[in-house]
């Protein structure tokens, strides 16, 4: 506290203290160039990188003369449903913030009125939104890209090689078969099967939490980069090495599984799509789904596990999410959906996807610094933009 006329009263919720280190960082951020900002705000290069995959797409839809199709179609047009979501998510995490302050429901109303006007900038809305977007488009190019595999890479397929694969490093025995031996093909079957489908909304949920819950923009930015880089390492990974899966190139395999469960009804769906569009790609609504390396499931849950990690999650909810990473690789198995080394190839893809994400972001080394300032009180670098720098707390 100052003296004389410097003397300031305590600041409110959600405000920011004006001091002499913070006037004069954006004095310093208003003198740097425009090119050096676009540079450093952590979304340049995902945005750079959808706008890319999303002309690519464009183009290779129009050489094949195939339409581009919005995977999710049922739940409505992604100009309706993105921003839906978005509402959604901020609203419930606007929510959380408000019960987690206010200890009660009294005066909950209130409470999130007044998180929404002291936190909720213009800029840390639009850095949200670029991010849940990015994603989006990556999500849709890598849909559509996968979709049109059986026409670019016509009756290429590697399955035989990959079985005998996985039967020589498995001594004579196929993985799966030993897991139904080891597991049961009961309880355990079913168990696999809704950690398998929950990976659905793990996806979605995980990246809006950090969007809308972490007001450290750049480790937004850092999780929207990795999960978009997810989806077309993965796709690109795809065209390398074309295969059906176990389950699909060999289901006698996989007969005694319950046939009830989650992930039998999926395969099912695949099955009689991937069928409908390999017979006549240009006639069917289908979008084509199957796909063996790499695994998506295990880039994903595993880019998942290495980001929270490095920006230091809760110990307890870091051991759940090593748990589920583990039944996830089970599950790719136990079903037959993947290879053993369908499962090495995504774990290859989750790790570039966090270290080049990190990169491009600001936040390579960030695990370090954060240990080095203490938790809690990490910041993040190489960001100059206003809405960054003021909201950039953890």
């Amino acid at each position: 506290m100052g003296s004389g006329d410097d003397t300031t009263s305590a600041p409110s919720v959600g405000t920011s203290v004006a001091t002499p280190e913070a006037d004069a960082s954006k004095e310093a951020a208003a003198m740097t160039p425009t090119w050096v900002r676009v540079v450093r705000w952590p979304y340049t290069f995902l945005v750079a990188f959808s706008v890319l995959v999303g002309i690519f797409t464009i183009s290779t839809s129009a050489s094949l003369d195939l339409p581009l199709r919005d995977p999710e179609g049922f739940l409505g047009p992604a100009y309706v449903r993105l921003p839906m979501l978005g509402v959604l998510f901020i609203a419930g995490g606007v929510l959380v913030q408000a019960l987690v302050q206010n200890r009660s429901v009294r005066g909950l109303f209130s409470r999130a009125v007044t998180i929404v006007r002291t936190e909720w900038t213009w800029g840390r809305l639009a850095h949200a939104a670029t991010g849940l977007i990015c994603f989006y488009v990556c999500y849709v190019c890598y849909r559509n890209l996968k979709s049109f595999l059986p026409v670019i890479r016509e009756d290429v397929l590697y399955d035989a090689d990959l079985l005998k694969l996985d039967h020589w490093l498995f001594f004579g025995h196929y993985p799966g078969l030993l897991l139904h031996d080891l597991l049961g093909t009961g309880a355990s079957g079913f168990v696999l099967s809704t950690v398998y489908t929950s990976y659905l909304m793990l996806v979605p949920v995980s990246l809006a939490a950090v969007l809308v819950l972490n007001r450290n923009l750049s480790l937004g930015a850092w999780y929207a980069t990795a999960l978009s880089l997810n989806w077309i390492l993965g796709v690109a990974s795809y065209y390398l090495l074309p295969t059906l899966g176990p389950v699909f190139a060999n289901p006698s395999l996989f007969y005694d599984l319950p046939a009830d469960s989650g992930v039998a009804s999926l395969q099912e769906y695949l099955a009689d799509n991937g069928y409908e569009v390999r017979h006549d790609p240009w006639s069917s609504d289908a979008i084509y789904g199957i796909a063996g390396f790499a695994s998506l499931h295990v880039s994903v849950v595993l880019t998942a596990c290495l980001f929270f990690r490095r920006i230091g999650l809760n110990r307890w909810l870091m051991n759940v999410l090593w748990v589920y990473f583990a039944c996830t690789v089970l599950a790719t198995i136990y079903f037959g959906w993947h290879y053993v080394v369908d499962d090495l190839g995504g774990a290859a893809i989750a790790w570039a996807s966090v270290a080049i994400g990190a990169l491009v972001t600001g936040n390579r080394g960030y695990r370090r610094r954060r240990g080095q300032l203490g938790r809690g009180d990490a910041e993040v670098g190489a960001t100059t933009d206003d809405a960054t720098t003021d909201d950039a707390t953890t």
